[in-house]
């Protein structure tokens, strides 16, 4: 073992850390020292009189700690910085930086910043604890550590990570753990220590920090700071201002407290737009965008206060201009239409108010606006014929894209306007309606349980994240490659481009899907065009409803559509498509969970964006409907959140369950077509089990719509639980053989039909001729061929193979499902298997070569020859060969 360094030693090696060291901290000096053998541990200050300096203390035996003001600075040689790159936060050995002949090594998990020491080595990546990246290096030069050492080491990488609560916490961090917990790691001794227990002090000085908060509305967001004074030092002020931060409902807290001379800040983020390691590196101090710390001299509280406001204002991105919190594009109405005809429009776009333009050519001249109320009142009176210019608003205000809430709220308030037009260059770019500013002001779309959009320019602000790590985990190379490419040629384009709807939703799930939907503002089926150009592929166009298919050679495929918003001419009927924008395309859906979009194009690559609540909804196991009509518009959406409720494992919402209910009380269903009942139920047949979605149909009564004469009961159960193993039993044989899996649940539904009630069932349903002949010839045959099975079954391969050989594999499925006779199901299992693949390897060819000329014969002959093979008789190519001579003699 290399002999410990005095303070006097020459070619000294100083590990240290940031002033009032945390766990994590201290880890991180215990990990260095045993990475640089010899080396001596001085902490910059490290006064707190807790569990924290006990424990410490405890085991100093473990580092060989100086005390930094003894340190010789002329005889140090390397300087080991752990968990901080800021020289303000290293006390006294910051003057050995830049010191000729003193290497500088870092190992540091916070972001890069501005004033970052420059190092010779450096170790930084990103990890929940510091610890993490030392506690690798030490795994992999399989250094050995005693269980002291790992306890310490595992007890700063929990401390770090909030007990790998934190969203900061990654892979690596329990990984880490796993090796510390492999070297001996207490956790009884951790459990003890993190378990943070406030004193009276620090109760004291939390109630202080509560009443003295003030509140802060900077760009559109909450923050608290709070200003604090105690004659001593208290320990923890970041753990106060994390309690505090789970009792208030803001953006970010800053806690200020003058403790003896010196300033002590602690900051806590829960919003991406404040970066609360930023804020704090201004300050002199750093950390993690969601968790930050500073300490000051010299500097009163008023004057710190005051210069946070300030970094705060500058560092803070507002989040509410105009064009951040606009509905685009904007709902308008030439001047010339009736009162009829401008009611139609607000129904139809389920808006309250409307802009009024005069069109010339291509451009819209904006001169009014109208609302409901007044439109009401004019049919009321009998105009509904007079034109709208009659009785719109023409004094009104506008604002430009880059209008902040202030003006937009005094705009609204002060005019009394329902819309605010938001125009650039003379053009209407969007609207902001009052509810868009009630949902700003008060925070509707956050607190509210049930969200619900009333008005389709009533959207709230989007959360929006950036998840591009988050996508590199989950998706392939070759998936990430055309999402880029996407991107790219929608920009060169000058469009917008999205993933959405089920693949976005399943990342989320953990759940593959390759199906790409892709939406782009603008001309999707141009851009459809260029994109195929790139990767030598085909496409399949939809000018009526502005899609595509990209169909790529290896047969991949990408579904383009134009952004586009449906509108309902009546109950059930098939929607009236016209050009959008991304949110009012993504309103057009089924539910909240399948809103979710991701932005692809290179400067916004990989951010998130969430309209609808889907991530709360995704997080609560929640399925529910967009708006309060929407089974009214499209009844068929009752199926499809019956099926996401059960593949997924959710629970429709009390709401939307209700107006399901509603939906079947006032039967919507009975001006749905036939083909789209059956569509939507075989979708239903297709998922992996589809029985507890058939008995979740029948408890709201909607096995009726499929047809009347579907009674659920524990017979029909029992038989599609045993079509769901057969299934999956011929599943697992691999075979090439393609089927309907569908289809041998809905043979299993009609078993209790006759010919003629099949075929009505099948009419009313619209199948297509090929699929009525297997529902009803085909079963009949095969339902047949069952019964004679049970009555006598076959004790030779021949006579079961010609039993059943005509049968399609659906139809063989099906019967194996409805009986219940274990021999039976395996004499068919061995034809499924063994028989049913079993080939002749003689032909037409060596009949006559025996010299007997072509005739029917053949058939005849070569038939016996498979009985042969069939049933053991003979096995080899020479053992038909003689078969078939010696058979072909009796001719």
């Amino acid at each position: 073992m290399k002999k410990q360094d005095s303070p006097h030693s020459k070619d000294l090696t100083v590990i240290t850390t940031h002033a009032n060291a945390d766990f994590d901290a201290v880890a991180s000096m215990l990990a260095a020292h045993k990475l640089y053998p010899g080396s001596v541990v001085a902490f910059p200050g490290f006064n707190e009189k807790s569990a924290k300096n006990f424990f410490v203390n405890s085991m100093a035996y473990l580092f060989n700690m100086i005390d930094i003001k003894k340190i010789d600075k002329e005889n140090v040689k390397k300087l080991i910085i752990v968990d901080t790159k800021q020289a303000s936060r290293i006390g006294n050995l910051a003057a050995l930086i830049g010191r000729p002949g003193v290497e500088i090594h870092i190992f540091d998990h916070h972001p890069a910043s501005e004033n970052d020491i420059k190092a010779d080595f450096e170790v930084n990546s990103t990890t929940g604890a510091n610890v993490t990246l030392l506690t690798e290096i030490i795994q992999k030069n399989s250094i050995d550590i005693s269980p002291e050492e790992a306890t310490i080491m595992c007890l700063g990488l929990y401390e770090d990570t909030g007990s790998f609560t934190f969203s900061s916490t990654t892979q690596r961090d329990f990984s880490a753990a796993a090796f510390l917990l492999s070297k001996g790691a207490d956790l009884p001794t951790i459990s003890n220590l993190i378990t943070k227990e406030m004193d009276p002090r620090q109760i004291n000085l939390l109630n202080n920090m509560i009443n003295l908060a003030a509140y802060h509305r900077i760009n559109g967001l909450d923050i608290i700071i709070t200003s604090v004074s105690c004659d001593e030092y208290i320990h923890d002020l970041a753990f106060l201002v994390q309690k505090m931060m789970k009792i208030e409902n803001v953006n970010a807290i800053f806690g200020i407290a003058l403790m003896k001379n010196k300033i002590y800040i602690a900051a806590r983020s829960r919003s991406p737009e404040i970066d609360a390691g930023a804020v704090l590196t201004k300050l002199g101090g750093g950390g993690h965008s969601f968790a930050a710390a500073a300490t000051i001299k010299d500097q009163t509280l008023a004057q710190t206060e005051n210069r946070l406001v300030e970094i705060l204002q500058k560092q803070i991105k507002s989040i509410n201009h105009a064009i951040d919190i606009m509905s685009s594009p904007a709902i308008t109405a030439d001047y010339t239409i009736t009162c009829r005809e401008a009611r139609e429009l607000l129904s139809r776009y389920n808006i309250n108010a409307i802009l009024v333009v005069n069109k010339k050519g291509k451009k819209n001249n904006l001169i009014g606006f109208i609302t409901r109320q007044v439109i009401e009142k004019a049919l009321y009176h009998s105009l509904g014929d007079i034109p709208i210019k009659e009785y719109m608003s023409s004094e009104f205000a506008i604002v430009g894209p880059h209008a902040e809430i202030v003006e937009i709220q005094e705009k609204i308030i002060e005019n009394k306007q329902r819309v605010l037009p938001v125009v650039e260059n003379d053009q209407i770019i969007g609207v902001i309606t009052r509810t868009n500013l009630l949902n700003i002001l008060v925070h509707e779309a956050q607190d509210k349980k049930d969200y619900l959009l009333n008005e389709q320019q009533g959207f709230s602000r989007p959360r929006t994240k950036k998840i591009t790590g988050f996508m590199k985990e989950r998706l392939s190379k070759r998936m990430l490659e055309i999402l880029h490419h996407i991107g790219k040629i929608a920009e060169q384009s000058g469009y917008s481009s999205y993933v959405v709807g089920g693949f976005v939703r399943d990342l989320f799930l953990y759940r593959h899907n390759e199906d790409l939907d892709i939406v782009i503002e603008g001309d999707g089926i141009e851009f459809a065009k260029k994109f195929a150009k790139l990767y030598g592929a085909r496409i399949n166009a939809y000018s009526k409803f502005g899609t595509a298919i990209i169909i790529f050679p290896d047969g991949f495929k990408i579904d383009v559509a134009s952004a586009r918003m449906e509108y309902y001419q009546a109950p059930a009927a098939l929607p009236t498509v016209e050009m959008s924008s991304i949110k009012l395309d993504l309103f057009r859906r089924d539910f909240t969970i399948n809103t979710l979009a991701i932005t692809l194009n290179p400067s916004s690559f990989g951010h998130l964006i969430d309209f609808f609540g889907a991530q709360r909804d995704i997080k609560e196991k929640a399925i529910r409907i967009l708006h309060n009509l929407s089974f009214v518009e499209d009844p068929t959406r009752v199926f499809r959140a019956i099926r996401f409720e059960q593949r997924f494992g959710f629970t429709i919402g009390k709401l939307t369950s209700g107006l399901i209910e509603n939906a079947v009380k006032m039967n919507f269903f009975k001006r749905l077509s036939g083909r789209r009942v059956f569509s939507e139920f075989c979708h239903i047949l297709k998922e992996d089990n589809p029985t507890p979605a058939l008995i979740r149909l029948n408890e709201y009564d909607l096995l009726k719509v499929v047809d009347p004469s579907i009674i659920l009961n524990e017979k029909l159960i029992f038989h599609f639980n045993s079509a769901r193993k057969v299934i999956a039993w011929y599943d697992l044989l691999f075979t090439e053989e393609s089927y309907m899996k569908w289809a041998v649940y809905f043979l299993v539904l009609l078993r209790h039909t006759n010919e003629a009630e099949s075929e009505k069932i099948c009419k009313r349903l619209e199948m297509a001729p090929k699929l009525e002949k297997i529902f009803i010839k085909e079963r009949m045959s095969a339902e047949s061929c069952l019964n004679r099975l049970h009555r006598n079954l076959p004790t030779k391969n021949s006579e079961l193979y010609k039993s059943l050989k005509d049968l399609r594999m659906e139809l063989i499925l099906y019967i194996m499902s409805i009986t219940t006779n274990k021999t039976l199901i395996k004499a068919i299992s061995s034809y499924v298997t063994d028989l049913k693949n079993i080939k002749l390897s003689v032909s037409g060819r060596d009949i006559q070569a025996c010299g007997l000329s072509p005739s029917p014969v053949y058939g005849k002959i070569l038939s016996k020859v498979l009985d042969a093979k069939l049933n053991g008789n003979i096995k080899t190519h020479e053992d038909e060969l003689q078969f078939l001579k010696k058979y072909v003699a009796k001719f």
